[in-house]
């Protein structure tokens, strides 16, 4: 008789692997549209820099990592023309972030591919596991206060 198995389940690597099946998606489907360039950050500084200019540490805070890495993420929009960045006209001290006309295009079709894959997503499923899925990930982010804070901004499935 074979022994059992002593494997725990592997959640986290499952989750990994989901994560990087949607990158994967968005940036073939965003290849399509003629941008071959996504990165796995565009999708959530795009759709804060939508709403008008960010500051780069009010940036970092919305995507709930550091001032630096939020300059960083700027500085990519900025060397591929889908940003730009400025000082505050009311507080030089501030720099701001702020999409280009190509930026605000790219930040559409962005939206616009997401759209396309939760649609999809939510048709292949039960929505009873989407509710079960959405329970499962928002305990994943329980510990986290930053992401959760961000993921608090998402309405659950009905």
């Amino acid at each position: 008789m074979a022994p059992a198995s002593t494997l725990e389940y592997l959640f986290g690597d499952l989750l990994a692997l989901a994560r990087l099946s949607w990158v994967r998606q968005m940036a073939d489907r965003l290849g399509q549209l003629g941008y071959r360039d996504y990165r796995r950050s565009d999708a959530a500084a795009l759709r804060l820099l939508r709403r008008g200019p960010v500051p780069v540490g009010r940036l970092g805070a919305g995507l709930g990592v550091t001032r630096q890495a939020a300059r960083k993420i700027a500085d990519g929009l900025e060397q591929r023309d889908y940003a730009r960045t400025e000082r505050d006209a009311r507080d030089s001290r501030v720099l701001n972030v702020v999409l280009t006309t190509a930026g605000t295009a790219y930040a559409q079709a962005v939206i616009e591919v997401i759209q396309a894959l939760n649609r999809e997503f939510c048709q292949r499923v039960d929505p009873a596991q989407l509710i079960a899925a959405d329970t499962v990930l928002r305990a994943v982010l329980a510990d986290d206060s930053s992401l959760r804070d961000a993921a608090s901004a998402i309405r659950p499935p009905r």
